[in-house]
């Protein structure tokens, strides 16, 4: 009876530990998503020729963001007379649950990870997938046709590029032998995967914009199209719900992108003084300016082109890569 009652309570304190950790994980999360709006807004602005914004919380405008979220929070929060009221409330909880909880098995370090988990990278893949399940719930609760177009499209695109996307990761798999992210940066010490598998690298990064909605692959939120697609019925703090999955994928997928291709946290040669976080944080700021870079460059894609790019070029290069690189693979274990 004793023993039950500590082991009870042992795992009570585990729980409120966890809890209180995920608390603060979350909290530092919605920072970097307030400050990486300001931060894309101020680059977009830099290679635009203009300021950016500058006016609220001082010169370099950091309160900004703040002032618009705080602002968004406290918009009334509408819900259509003819929409599937259940649907709609629970739309946006789906879609950002799974940013979050992908976000927690990304190591940032070799000492800082949320939770290792053996397989991360099919976790990562797996639950990121259900993000489509709240857009196209969302889209079809609203009872409006753009939202429902939106959602469509949203569905046939994010489906569509998850399969290059997953298939362009497979080399690296075959590579490093393992699914756990840290084992994946561990085989990066000899060589970081960008220069094995450069052909991966280019599909996953095409892939992984589509997967993020951003341009040129904005189609799900085309407003002159779709006045704003799957979430135009949404207001206030529900919208920031969507809002907030984006971003919150957006460093999901470029921490991702830093672990996969790009060595995570291991130094460059001679430079092993420098802490590891300090290299994954530059790692990860360059692909962070690199998605930001091509939403400012990049037209709008036409819908068919969309596709058939995934389809009739992506997919077919990423078989290719994969084939490649087990054929490269058996060679060298003759040698």
């Amino acid at each position: 009876m004793v023993e039950d009652l500590l082991y009870s309570e042992a795992g009570l304190l585990n729980f409120g530990i966890f809890f209180l950790l995920a608390t603060v994980f979350l909290f530092v999360i919605l920072g970097f998503v307030t400050y990486a709006i300001l931060a894309e807004r101020k680059v977009m602005g830099y290679m635009q020729l203009r300021h950016g914004p500058n006016q609220v919380g001082g010169k370099w405008g950091l309160l900004q963001t703040v002032a618009d979220v705080l602002k968004l929070l406290i918009k009334e929060d509408t819900i259509p007379k003819l929409a599937d009221r259940p649907l709609f409330i629970i739309a946006p909880v789906i879609a950002f649950a799974p940013a979050f909880m992908v976000v927690a098995t990304i190591p940032f370090t070799d000492k800082l990870q949320f939770a290792d988990i053996g397989v991360g990278l099919l976790y990562y893949i797996a639950i990121s997938g259900i993000t489509t399940v709240g857009v196209v719930t969302g889209s079809w609760a609203s009872n409006n046709k753009y939202a429902l177009l939106g959602g469509m499209r949203a569905a046939a695109q994010m489906i569509s590029y998850e399969i290059p996307l997953v298939m362009s990761v497979v080399g690296i798999i075959l590579l490093s032998g393992s699914l756990n992210l840290n084992d994946i940066v561990e085989a990066q010490k000899n060589g970081w995967f960008i220069l094995w598998q450069p052909i991966a690298f280019i599909v996953f990064m095409i892939a992984s914009v589509a997967e993020l909605n951003r341009s040129p692959f904005d189609l799900p939120e085309a407003e002159s199209e779709l006045i704003s697609g799957f979430n135009v019925e949404y207001s206030g703090f529900r919208f920031a719900f969507f809002m907030l999955a984006e971003y919150v994928y957006f460093f999901a997928m470029s921490a991702l992108t830093t672990v996969l291709f790009l060595g995570g946290w291991l130094p460059l040669p001679f430079l092993g003084f420098i802490p590891g976080a300090v290299w994954f944080a530059i790692k990860f700021s360059a692909v962070v300016f690199f998605l930001i870079w091509l939403r400012v460059t990049m037209p709008r894609m036409r819908g068919d082109q969309l596709m058939e790019f995934a389809w009739k070029i992506l997919l077919p290069v990423a078989l290719a890569n994969i084939f490649l690189t087990a054929l490269l693979k058996e060679i060298l274990k003759l040698f």
